[in-house]
């Protein structure tokens, strides 16, 4: 082992071993077994020297004495399978520490939750109902986002009023998250103040950027191996390799099932956006004339046969569409034979079945 490699092992050393025997380098990473998800970022702040170091570059400040930091993060605090990352004392504050891969607008709420599970574990000794002032220590709320944020922003305040179904001028509860963008190239200030969050931001971009040319196993093994080569979370990375490998195909996994979920909630979505879709395009008929209120209930019941017969079936999407075009041409005032043949040349229809559509529909208003 050379000087060099003997100054890097002996400044790693605050770093927490997640193994006890030799580990050789994988190529297939193995499920890590855990009662919750936690994250590669947790991992790799969960030690004191670490976490000083992200607290010093957050505020600005110079504390020195790891000793002054106490974590008390709750083993127990968790939301929906996932716990929160970090929580530490330090200067009379109770800071939160949180790491998000996807945009979540939930953190205030999600936050008002942990902190006050916190605040039960500090306070477990005193009595709400003595006449003396509980103390209680000031909390910091703070996200460290890699995910996408809006227009790549650097710093955006979440606020727990947002939520409120009422806005109002000064809430009697509020709470703010702080979130930080550490995406590569974003809050270089602060990525120079602490090189260790640096260095992940630059892990994780990596594995992202070979997780879109190869499949995972591949792609998260090859970021390893370079960052390695190239001093970057080296010795984190040399200690831990196999539950790091572990980690962030799991974590990056988690990412592609949120992103189905999204999807899968905005096919749900579609039906009532047919409904919007069809009324809105009645209202603009009657405002703009009977020509182009034709034209738009034309298009509206294409849309409609089309976008409703994906979710749905052909059938049922062609039946919709009918139905949008007869009620558009009736509101906007059109003939019964304007009708039968709009429904015949659009639909492809016999003279009998375009009747028979056009009667189930006509017939209720007329």
């Amino acid at each position: 082992m050379n000087q060099k490699q003997n100054s890097r092992t002996a400044g790693s050393a605050h770093w927490q071993q997640s193994q006890t025997q030799q580990i050789q380098p994988v190529l297939q990473a193995q499920p890590v077994q855990r009662s919750y998800k936690d994250t590669l970022f947790r991992m790799l702040f969960n030690d004191k020297e670490a976490l000083l170091s992200l607290y010093n570059a957050v505020g600005q400040t110079n504390y020195r004495d790891a000793s002054q930091l106490e974590i008390v993060t709750l083993e127990n605090a968790i939301y929906m399978n996932m716990k929160n990352d970090l929580a530490f004392l330090i200067n009379l504050e109770l800071n939160l520490y949180e790491h998000q891969s996807t945009w979540n607008p939930n953190m205030p709420l999600r936050d008002l939750f942990y902190v006050a599970r916190e605040y039960e574990q500090l306070i477990r000794k005193d009595t709400l109902y003595s006449s003396r002032l509980v103390r209680l220590p000031v909390p910091r709320f703070l996200v460290f986002c890699n995910g996408k944020m809006s227009e790549q922003a650097e710093r955006i305040v979440l606020k727990l009023s947002d939520s409120f179904e009422k806005a109002t001028d000064d809430p009697e509860l509020e709470l703010k998250v702080t979130v930080l963008n550490i995406n590569a190239g974003c809050n270089e200030t602060l990525m120079n103040a602490c090189r260790l969050l640096k260095e992940y931001s630059l892990y994780v971009a990596r594995v992202r950027t070979y997780a879109a040319q190869m499949d995972m196993n591949t792609a998260v093994n090859r970021a390893v191996e370079e960052c390695i080569s190239e001093g970057i979370l080296e010795d984190f990375l040399l200690k831990s390799r196999a539950e790091v490998i572990a980690m962030s195909i799991f974590e990056y996994d988690e990412e592609r099932e949120r992103e189905l979920i999204k999807k899968a909630e905005f096919e749900c979505g579609k039906e009532e956006g047919i409904k919007l879709g069809k009324a809105q395009g009645i209202e603009l008929g009657k405002a703009q004339g009977i020509e182009l209120g034709k034209v738009q209930g034309i298009e509206l019941g294409k849309a409609q046969g089309v976008e409703l017969g994906k979710a749905q079936g052909v059938e049922l999407g062609k039946a919709q569409g009918m139905k949008a075009l007869i009620q558009a041409l009736q509101e906007l005032g059109a003939s019964r034979e304007a009708a039968l043949l709009s429904l015949k040349k659009q639909f492809s229809l016999s003279e009998e079945e375009a009747e028979r559509q056009l009667e189930m529909v006509w017939a209720k208003d007329n």
